[in-house]
């Protein structure tokens, strides 16, 4: 009998399942919409409804709580300042979970994890990023390329 033993242990141990959930976290609050495997999906959301309703209150101790839990101050600001005003009148129910079929490799039950009333800019930002980035490293691998003129090209 399986009596006072909740949630998912996922093939984990404690460790690395706290810094899974934790990373989760970080990723959800960041981008406000994440894809993973459906029982992660589904662990996920409980944390994330306490972690939003502990944002609301914000004091000090609130948010020292969210940096212990978090480890981040980005998601911490993001969490009192946005987030906390964002869901002023809702008394819970902060995400979604939605399935989103199976995964191609090894069909692994696949959904996408989504804060309601969420911010479409979160992730695109962070999308654009990524592709100037990529083509700032393009243009940096071209000029390593071209060929160094040496002495003997000079004269």
């Amino acid at each position: 009998m399986r009596h006072k033993i909740a949630h998912r242990k996922l093939n984990r141990t404690s460790e690395h399942r706290k810094a899974l959930f934790k990373n989760m976290l970080n990723s959800l609050i960041k981008y406000e919409q994440i894809t993973t495997t459906l029982p992660k999906a589904k662990e996920l959301k409980p944390k994330i409804d306490k972690v939003i309703t502990l944002g609301k209150k914000n004091d000090l101790h609130a948010k020292k709580n969210l940096f212990s839990k978090l480890q981040s101050k980005e998601s911490v600001n993001k969490l009192s300042k946005i987030l906390s005003q964002r869901y002023e009148k809702r008394s819970g129910g902060y995400c979604r979970v939605m399935r989103a079929g199976y995964r191609h490799g090894d069909n692994a039950p696949m959904a996408v994890i989504e804060l309601v009333d969420r911010d479409i800019k979160a992730k695109l930002v962070d999308v654009k990023k990524k592709t100037e980035d990529k083509s700032i490293n393009k243009d940096l691998e071209s000029e390593k390329k071209e060929p160094k003129k040496t002495i003997k090209d000079k004269k």
